[in-house]
């Protein structure tokens, strides 16, 4: 077969198109620092990529989720801890209130008036709230415990006071981020109701005393209810940094180029396409306009 100037020069010419596409290639990796700028460069890849992605905002979303848990378990323990502060007032109070030999009764009256005060900030604790939802409510998040006529009495109100509140933090992993205390908030308003009903005699406040230990004690239970699911949420924390940093490492090997060996390459590519050059002007036969010059 005849190889004819066309044929050299077409041959030569489709070749260095090819060198120039694998540089723009090489280019474009060093660019965007990616092994895969498209789908049509290598499928398997892309699709991993897509997988490895999906994982990570899966993560992240668990992330936020478990800073909502975090939310909800502090504010829980500050209330807690408020409720704790009033019964300890309350308790020296009535502890003064009970001493039947130096206190009169414009003392006590004023004592009642205090604890009065508590019983409401009580209430206002109660109602704690997170962004627009209250705490200690369950499931019926939109309506406070203590309300304009008081705790609710209708069955179906208490029982979705009741009701768990959960937050996933993993697949199929959800946490219980809510106290059910509405039982013990009415316990302790049911005895400020009795410590202000005792007479000017203060024979009552005695008695007082061992209830208001009695609910300090049902406070500290809750407390420590928060505090060990507080400790399971850092547990998850943990994980799920471990559970990011796997997917990112991965998806990282999957799409990110070795600089070192994509710069070695385009510096190959270079010299190929410089060597491809010289060879071609070689190849190609002087023409007459080269000789018309």
């Amino acid at each position: 077969m005849r190889i004819t100037q066309s044929m050299l020069s077409n041959n030569m010419l489709r070749n260095l198109s090819s060198s120039y596409n694998k540089m723009g290639k090489l280019q474009e990796q060093l660019t965007s620092g990616k092994k895969v700028n498209r789908p049509s460069d290598d499928p398997v890849v892309v699709m991993k990529g897509m997988g490895y992605r999906m994982q990570v905002d899966k993560v992240a979303t668990f992330q936020k989720n478990l800073g909502e848990v975090n939310n909800w378990l502090d504010s829980t323990d500050d209330a807690l801890d408020g409720v704790g502060q009033v019964l300890h007032r309350a308790k020296e109070l009535v502890t003064n209130a009970a001493n039947t030999g130096t206190m009169t009764p414009e003392d006590r009256e004023k004592i009642k008036i205090e604890l009065e005060q508590l019983q409401k900030q009580i209430q206002d604790l109660a109602n704690t709230k997170v962004g627009d939802k209250y705490i200690f409510s369950g499931t019926k998040t939109d309506t406070p415990v203590y309300g304009e006529n008081g705790f609710p009495t209708d069955q179906a109100t208490l029982d979705a006071f009741g009701k768990p509140v959960q937050i996933e933090v993993f697949d199929g992993v959800s946490l219980n981020v809510n106290t059910n205390a509405v039982g013990m908030f009415q316990d302790i308003d049911k005895l400020f109701e009795e410590m202000k009903a005792i007479g000017d005699d203060g024979a009552g406040f005695s008695d007082a005393l061992s209830k208001i230990d009695t609910q300090m004690d049902a406070v500290l239970t809750a407390r420590a209810d928060v505090g060990a699911r507080s400790n399971r949420a850092e547990l998850m924390h943990n994980r799920l940094e471990m559970q990011e940093g796997a997917a990112k490492k991965q998806q990282s090997e999957n799409e990110d180029i070795d600089y070192e060996k994509v710069i070695t390459e385009m510096l190959t590519q270079e010299s190929i396409h410089r060597a491809a050059l010289s060879v071609g002007a070689r190849i190609i036969q002087p023409s007459l306009v080269d000789f018309l010059r």
